[in-house]
């Protein structure tokens, strides 16, 4: 059910709740004039009737006590005094039973009606339904005055009366009304139209402007009309998309400001850097000839001076990825024998095996690829275990695997795997590489239009899956 209201479009649902509102109305008040319309009609035949009887049995002169023929020719003659419709006249007379008809007793005529009517001295009437025909029964005593007051005789006068005639009015009532409902209806639709319009016309602007703010275009505003509820939200959003703007300009530049201090600091390194550098080549030169704890301090200053030295140069080549100033120098290539180039000039080739396939070229920035192989293999080499294998494989793209044997990627890292500085273990503060391979790694690949991903292996270990197109950029 719930799934078939979110299918249904909200002018829909609007107008159906328009539609049904108006129905409701529409049956509720039917129903109301229905039935007050209804008992009018028959409170006023009763009324009638039972005042006409009343008057045609105190103008009919009876001497008691009377016979059968006696008895009928009462009831005959007041039937022949009824109303326009007629009635049919039964009388009680002790044992005496007689009316104007071929039946001296009626089986509308209720026990209760005889029960109130020989206890009373004023009458009683009842509606009766039989066989489906609605009936108007009405009881009177026969009464004499002794001088004081009107006294019971025992004749008991009952009348007999079709209400078909009313019967018939209540249901060209009831038909009128429900011809009338349809067209009816068909006018609330005019009004349930409108009213959805001036409703969806806000939505649909609110939607529209929602739709500009998630594409970026944080100076949509709304424009802002009456002062409902729907102008209230307008109001609302109008005063987000402000603040949104403010914050997303505000982060924007301290965006700017953090990567310009990180491309100015490195730019400010590589100078002492490349001094240093020099000079720690030449310690390192001398070490042997030192005594064992200097020459341990000495390797050791040598050893962070290159880290130093190559935290710097990552921390410049992703300032120039924000700064959007990175560039490919692209060349035809074959894949395999850069890859072995790549693991030759970083002495890995005994230490990862290759399944390279022949033949594959691909049209890419040799540089940068190659800097994609080793922060791949060597990432592998220092947090996953050997062997550790390199595939290249062609067709329709390009496809590098970089697959470890180590324990693999815990499920909770596997997402901010390409992070920048992101560590796996909050505790260590020291690492082998800078922290921006994997990141420097994923900016490339990205730069040539490609992905990279990292997954583990069914059997155990980590695998980084480059995809890369083959043909021209």
């Amino acid at each position: 059910m719930k799934l078939f209201a979110t299918r249904l479009g909200l002018r829909t649902r609007l107008v159906a709740a328009f539609l049904f509102v108006a129905a409701v109305s529409a049956a509720t008040t039917a129903t109301l004039t229905y039935r007050e319309a209804r008992s009018a009609i028959l409170q006023q035949a009763q009324d009638s009737a039972v005042a006409q009887f009343r008057d045609r049995i105190n103008s009919q002169a009876v001497s008691l006590p009377v016979d059968s023929d006696q008895l009928r020719q009462v009831c005959l003659a007041l039937a022949r005094a009824g109303s326009a419709r007629g009635w049919t006249v039964f009388a009680e007379y002790g044992e005496l039973r007689a009316s104007s008809s071929d039946r001296s007793s009626s089986g509308v005529i209720t026990a209760g009606l005889r029960t109130a009517t020989r206890a009373g001295t004023h009458g009683s009437f009842q509606r009766v339904v039989k066989d489906g025909e609605p009936w108007l029964t009405v009881g009177m005593p026969a009464l004499f005055d002794r001088g004081d007051g009107r006294q019971p005789t025992g004749l008991l006068l009952y009348a007999v009366m079709p209400l078909s005639t009313e019967d018939a009015n209540v249901a060209a009532m009831v038909t009128a009304a429900r011809d009338g409902a349809l067209p009816a209806l068909l006018v609330a639709l005019v009004p349930a139209l409108l009213a959805a319009r001036s409703v969806l016309r806000p939505v649909r602007e609110l939607r529209r402007a929602a739709a500009g703010i998630g594409r970026g275009e944080l100076d949509t505003r709304i424009t802002v009309r009456g002062s409902d509820e729907l102008a209230d939200l307008a109001w609302t959003f109008n005063e987000s998309s402000t603040k949104l703007q403010e914050s997303v300009e505000e982060l924007r530049r301290a965006e700017e400001r953090a990567r310009r201090f990180a491309s100015d600091v490195s730019h400010e390194l590589r100078t002492p850097l490349a001094g240093m550098l020099a000079v720690t080549e030449v310690l390192d030169e001398d070490a042997g000839e030192l005594r064992p704890d200097t020459a341990a301090a000495v390797r050791l200053i040598s050893a962070e001076t290159g880290k130093l030295a190559t935290l710097v140069e990552d921390l410049m080549e992703m300032s120039r990825f924000d700064a959007g100033a990175a560039d490919l120098h692209l060349d035809e290539v074959d894949v395999a024998e850069t890859v072995r180039k790549t693991l030759q000039g970083r002495r890995w080739e005994d230490r990862v095996t290759t399944e390279l396939a022949d033949g594959v070229r691909a049209v890419l920035d040799p540089r940068r690829f190659d800097v994609v192989v080793a922060n791949l293999v060597g990432n592998a080499l220092r947090h996953g275990a050997e062997p550790v294998t390199v595939r290249v494989r062609g067709g329709a793209r390009l496809v590098v695997e970089v697959e470890d044997s180590g324990p693999g990627i815990d499920a909770a890292v596997l997402p901010h795997i390409f992070d920048r500085f992101y560590k796996a273990d909050a505790a260590r503060t020291r690492s082998a590489g800078s922290g921006l391979g994997l990141a420097i790694a994923h900016e490339n690949v990205r730069l040539h239009g490609g992905t990279v991903r990292a997954a583990n292996r069914p059997g155990g270990g980590a695998v980084f899956t480059v995809d890369l197109p083959l043909e021209e950029r």
